[in-house]
């Protein structure tokens, strides 16, 4: 037995008898990596067991090394490999990986999480036979074997009996495909000839185009030579053609130098008929200004005398001075006023522009935070969509609560620097991150009969304490803690509601839990020494301090920091409100400057038409003032106007005498132009006789061209169209004879002939049975593809695979029979191998089950093992079951991690090892901290029950490792009892004299009086 207070060291020695024996080091639970169990500081770690063997004992040794996580292995001193170790192992029978053999600590709860079937498989390896297990074994495989050949055979049979009726359904097909195969031999025969008759038939057929293309060929020289006179006699015609069109280009030409000439002087004439009409317009023009001049000298006068009538009725204007002194006083101040209102009115345009700036800035704010929060409620929707929907329903029905609810924690708060997310993700539990807050518990209980019970939404909720915890200070001023390098407590690094703080504080001490940097971690043993916090973070861990119950020592855990994923986005939602009340006032002083516009513009609309008002009356005063000095003045330039009008005469007489004269001058320059007209046109007149007489010569040699190429047209027409014939023919010919050619190849090819090689005798003789001409052997063609597709339905390849599957059914028949023989062999296995693994078991497991019974009937419980299995067939569904029953008014239950309390999962899982434990083969068996679960009364009657049967004669070692005992538990001589004392106050090993120790207790013994 190992005693010892918690945290002294006695897992330890568990966890080296592990490892020691090649165990593996993710089996204890504590740590995947065998590093991590050297002591921390030290680089290296050693192990050495010493096992009792009868033909000699067996030393192991492992060496650890830390920096490089490798293990080194010695065999009584010598080097060796884990291999070897775990082979000498076993074959001591030690099973460190067998719960009913090494039970360590945090493996104490699997043990009952074990299933049937593994449990009876740990109990094979621990106490059975050692064929046992390995029986066991080749039960399930042969079970294994005999399922697969069963479904083999049956498989086979299935696919026999169906090869058998399906070359019964397709033997009348074969049958039927060897008579049309008859049919497609004659038809192949048929197309072998049907080429060579088609060739001798195009062969007549060139024969006869070629003598068609000789004759035509004569055709054509005979006509290109009557081609040749008609030639010549049109060239003759064409050259006197040539020197006529001469001639008359030549006359033309004299005619276009004359016409051009009678052009030139009918343009003089032109021009003086042009001049004479100048003149007679010039003399309209200026009687036309003399008759305007007098009509206009007699206007004004009428005009003067009105002005003058006009002048005489005028009114005396000297007293309107006053009253337009006094209208323009007043558009003055009305100008001023207008002014002003104008002024105030571009500023408050201004100061609108202002507001709306303002306003789209802190709209944009806001838009901002409005983003950051949908991110947050995203993560939200994404991850707990339940509880999102929760949220949702809360914004839409707030007015169903009596007190203030707050959504989730983590959208409630807002890191003050995202950089801290991580500690508060950290120390606060997910669970509570995504917890509703309320205020009241009636509030509560709506909200959960709602989400939970109506919509089946998985939520958490909590409840703000009734006293605020969120003010309160913490125990030591962070000022106290900088030294150590801590810049902050949780609770100053993000800001939330007072009740969603307070429920902080309360739950998990944010107040009181700072936060530290590198320079923490690198001091951190002085901080947990000095300072006595229980929790804090550096920079990348975290810190748990705790005390040991027993010996008072302070026991530190740290574990590194996961990545903050929900408080990451920061939104400060006191700024926002801020932005919020700015945007309102903003609003508001928009809606001013708004309303004092519309008056502004109002008495501007009504200092507007004052103005237009007096601008009238001021001018109707000045145009009645100035209108005598305006009728003077216009008097004085009419009649200046006059005299002028007057003085501009024009002599109507001379001016006609000139015209008269200059018209005569220019009459008889145009009667000596006529006269030269004429003889020009006379001139040109005779030109244009000799033109027509060339023409008409011109168009005679023309009409006779043209006839002789008419003649020659026709002529070559006749030609070209033989010479066509004559291509037509030569094509037709060399068409016929390609095709001949293809013929011939494609009639050898089909009877498998070389050019050289003649027709065959075979196929001569097969030919002369068979029809001589297309048309016959079309028809006979016909006729027999006819009767070949009579027989539809049928495949080239039935004969092939019929014949196959015959084959194939006759090496399935021969497979089926190793199958069926090879499936009894099994079975036979199967049967000899059950009887030598199921009654053996039955037999221990009967032993299990009557020491079981009657432990637990020793405790006044009631207990039972028995082997349990749904098909007896079924070799690995078998298994040992556990049933137990605490309490007299209670059934017996399976044992399961769930049915059963901690206590009585353990004292049944130790009850079951100590069955086990007398019919143990294994040479020891470990169990850490078994009775920490017990009741005293259980944990009594079991350490009576390991102590009489772990020390009863031929059992195995028994390690029983326990941090506490009960007083007056019996002990036996055969008991070896370990104290393991360890801690900061223990003498070095070197400096422990067991003797000494004694000798100074028996010398105070009897130094102390007596009483």
């Amino acid at each position: 037995m190992i005693i010892g207070a918690n945290g002294t060291g006695k897992s330890s020695i568990v966890c080296a008898i592990c490892l020691g024996l090649a165990g593996k080091p993710a089996f204890m639970g504590r740590a995947d990596k065998v590093g991590f169990f050297v002591k921390r500081g030290c680089s290296k770690g050693m192990i050495e067991i010493e096992l009792f063997r009868t033909s000699g004992n067996l030393v192991i040794t492992r060496e650890i090394d830390v920096a490089k996580n490798q293990s080194f292995w010695f065999i009584n001193k010598k080097s060796t490999t884990q291999k070897v170790v775990e082979e000498q192992v076993a074959a001591l029978n030690i099973q460190v990986s067998n719960l009913c053999q090494f039970l360590p600590q945090d493996k104490v709860g699997e043990f009952a999480k074990l299933s049937k079937i593994e449990l009876l498989e740990a109990t094979e390896k621990s106490i059975g036979p050692p064929e046992m297990h390995r029986y066991h074994c080749e039960l399930k495989n042969f079970r294994e074997k005999e399922k697969h050949l069963e479904t083999s055979c049956k498989e086979k049979t299935e696919y026999l009996e169906k090869m058998i009726q399906r070359n019964e359904r397709y033997k009348q097909d074969v049958e039927r495909f060897y008579e049309r195969k008859r049919h497609l031999d004659l038809i192949e025969m048929l197309e072998a000839k049907r080429p060579w008759v088609e060739y001798e038939n195009v062969r007549q057929e060139y024969e006869e185009v070629k003598l068609a293309r000789d004759r035509v060929k004569d055709e054509v020289r005979k006509l290109k030579e009557g081609q040749i006179p008609m030639t010549r006699r049109i060239e003759e015609i064409e050259t006197q053609r040539h020197n006529l069109e001469a001639q008359i280009k030549a006359k033309a030409t004299d005619i276009k130098e004359t016409s051009q000439k009678c052009k030139q002087k009918q343009d003089v004439i032109e021009r003086k008929d042009k001049h004479i009409e100048e003149l007679q317009q010039a003399l309209t023009v200026k009687q036309n200004e003399e008759h305007d001049r007098q009509r206009r000298i007699s206007n004004t006068r009428k005009m003067i005398e009105d002005l003058q009538n006009e002048l005489k009725n005028t009114e005396n204007c000297v007293n309107l001075q006053p009253q337009i002194d006094a209208i323009t006083n007043d558009l003055r101040r009305v100008q001023d006023e207008k002014e002003l209102c104008e002024g105030e009115i571009i500023d408050k345009h201004k100061e609108r522009e202002t507001l709306e700036k303002e306003k789209k800035s802190v709209n944009d704010q806001i838009v901002q935070f409005d983003n950051l929060m949908t991110q947050k409620e995203d993560k939200l929707r994404q991850r707990f969509r339940d509880t999102y929907d929760a949220v949702l329903w809360l914004r839409n029905n707030r007015d169903k609560f009596k007190q203030r609810v707050f959504e989730p924690i983590m959208l409630t708060i807002n890191m003050k620097d995202n950089k801290n997310a991580k500690y508060i993700e950290n120390h606060i539990p997910l669970n509570d991150l995504k917890a509703f807050v309320f205020e009241s518990q009636e509030d509560m209980e709506v909200f959960l009969t709602e989400i939970r019970d109506n919509k089946k939404l998985r939520v958490n909720t909590v409840i703000a304490p009734t006293s605020s915890y969120a003010d309160r200070a913490p125990s030591r001023s962070l000022n106290e803690l900088k030294q150590y390098g801590f810049f902050s407590y949780l609770r100053e690094l993000f800001d939330a509601p007072a009740p969603v703080m307070s429920y902080l504080c309360s739950q998990y001490h944010i107040h009181e839990v700072p936060v530290g940097t590198e320079r923490t971690r690198e001091r951190i043993e002085r901080v947990i020494q000095e300072t006595r916090l229980k929790q804090m973070y550096t920079a990348e861990e975290k810190y748990v301090v705790k005390t040991s119950f027993y010996s008072h020592k302070v026991i530190s855990s740290n574990t590194s920091l996961k990545v903050a994923q929900f408080l990451t986005v920061t939104v400060d939602l006191e700024q926002r409100r801020h932005l919020e009340e700015h945007l309102k006032e903003v609003n508001r002083k928009l809606q001013a400057v708004e309303s004092r516009l519309i008056a502004l513009r109002e008495t501007n609309k009504h200092l507007e038409h004052k103005d237009n008002e007096l601008r009238q009356k001021k001018k109707e005063l000045l145009e009645r003032k100035t209108k005598k000095r305006q009728l003077e003045q216009k008097i004085s330039s009419k009649l200046g106007s006059l005299k002028l009008m007057e003085q501009d005469t024009c002599n109507l007489e001379e001016e006609e005498r000139k015209a008269n004269t200059k018209i005569k001058e220019i009459n008889v320059q145009k009667a000596k132009l006529v006269t030269e007209l004429t003889n020009l046109i006379k001139i040109c007149s005779c030109l244009h006789i000799q033109k027509v007489d060339l023409i008409l010569q011109n168009t005679t040699v023309i009409s006779e061209k043209n006839k002789l190429e008419s003649d020659y047209m026709a002529v070559s027409s006749q030609l070209r169209l033989i010479e066509q014939h004559f291509i037509e023919l030569d094509e037709s010919r060399q068409r016929l004879l390609q095709k001949c050619k293809e013929l011939m190849k494609r009639a050898r090819q089909v009877c498998n002939l070389t050019a050289e090689q003649t027709v065959p005798q075979e196929y001569q003789t097969a030919f002369q049975d068979l029809p001589n001409t297309l048309d016959e052997i079309d028809a006979l063609l016909t006729e027999e593809r006819s009767r070949a597709s009579c027989f539809t339905g049928l495949n080239p390849t039935v004969v092939e695979e019929y014949t196959k599957r015959e084959e194939e059914i006759e090496q399935l028949t021969q497979e089926l029979k190793i199958k069926k023989v090879e499936l009894d062999k099994y079975r036979e296995n199967i049967s000899q191998v059950k009887e030598r693994w199921l009654n053996p078991l039955k037999e221990l497991v009967e032993k299990i089950n009557e020491k079981f019974s009657n432990f637990f009937s020793s405790m006044q419980c009631a207990g039972e093992v028995d082997l349990h299995t749904e098909n007896e067939e079924d070799y690995d569904k078998y298994g040992i079951r556990i049933r137990v029953k605490f309490r007299s008014s209670t059934q017996l239950h399976e044992l399961t991690p769930h049915h059963q309390s901690g206590g009585e999962r353990s004292v049944s899982t130790m009850l079951y090892l100590m069955a086990l434990q007398e019919l143990n083969r294994c040479p020891f068996r470990v169990v850490d901290e078994i009775n920490q679960g017990m009741d005293p009364v259980n944990e009594r009657r079991v350490f009576e029950m390991v102590v009489n049967t772990a020390c009863k004669e031929n059992t195995s070692q028994y390690f029983f490792i326990t941090p506490k005992l009960l007083q007056n538990l019996p002990y036996s001589e055969k008991m070896t009892v370990l104290f393991v004392y360890n801690g900061p106050h223990m003498l070095e090993p070197n400096r422990w004299n067991l003797k000494a120790f004694q000798r100074r207790r028996r010398r105070i013994t009897f130094t102390q009086p007596s009483q």
